[in-house]
């Protein structure tokens, strides 16, 4: 069985990487993941929700309260860091720009100084003699290129990035759709069950799992692994919360 599911991977990675699929590829530009905008939403989603219900159930409120302060933090604070994705990544977006026009600068003004800048880079990396010039020649033969050699390799800089808008989306989408998995078992008439409380917590517990589990799919970390990281993380911070409902229920009486 493995070796027939590797013989099927190997004919799929050939059939990847014809010269027709790869100029497809290539001309497709790359392609950004949203994984990392996603659970970082989601885990904050989940986490602040429940700390707010854990706080509230801990100071023995009433289950309107913890709808109310649930849904207003599900808005409040899933728009606030959805936008503040969105700043953060189009600052890192007009970084580049910036970085850009310098270097764009430095080649017009001193363009010996820039190529050597590019002969040492690929010095470092084996080049020599013959092959070195040759790859400093073709290199800072078009500006672009130059550019882009010098954002990656001296800047440290990516070329491209991904979509500040998009990232704010998958932020949102994602702090509100498992951010709201907590409330669920006061919003949703018959599914108190015992204690409402008691089925927030197992419906957090299991978005956590979940969602460590996914990343750990993407990232090819045992899911397993990674599902239970991110329950003990997400577990610890609802803890602390519940803890301080408790400390700050005689306040609230």
């Amino acid at each position: 069985m493995m070796n027939e599911r590797s013989e099927l991977n190997a004919v799929d990675l050939s059939a990847d990487h014809t010269p027709q699929a790869v100029a497809r590829r290539l001309e497709d530009g790359p392609q950004y993941s949203y994984l990392r905008d996603f659970v970082f939403g989601a885990i904050d989603g989940c986490v602040t929700t429940f700390a707010v219900v854990s706080g509230v159930a801990g100071a023995d409120l009433s289950s309107r309260v913890i709808i109310i302060l649930g849904v207003a933090n599900l808005l409040g604070d899933g728009f606030s860091m959805a936008a503040s994705n969105y700043l953060a990544t189009r600052a890192e977006r007009q970084q580049r720009k910036r970085a850009r026009r310098t270097e764009e600068m430095h080649i017009a003004q001193i363009p010996d100084g820039e190529r050597e800048e590019i002969r040492q880079i690929f010095a470092k990396k084996g080049f020599a003699g013959d092959d070195l010039e040759r790859v400093v020649q073709v290199i800072t033969s078009d500006v672009n290129q130059w550019v882009d050699t010098m954002l990656r390799e001296e800047l440290g800089l990516t070329v491209h990035g991904p979509s500040p808008i998009r990232a704010a989306l998958a932020t949102f989408s994602a702090f509100l759709f498992v951010g709201f998995l907590p409330l669920l078992s006061y919003v949703i008439p018959g599914a108190h069950g015992v204690d409402p409380f008691i089925t927030s917590s197992l419906l957090t517990a299991l978005a956590f799992f979940a969602v460590g589990a996914l990343k750990g799919r993407f990232v090819d970390e045992a899911w397993h692994v990674s599902g239970l990281e991110t329950l003990l993380v997400g577990g610890a911070a609802a803890a602390l919360a519940y803890g301080a409902g408790l400390a700050l229920k005689g306040v609230t009486g």
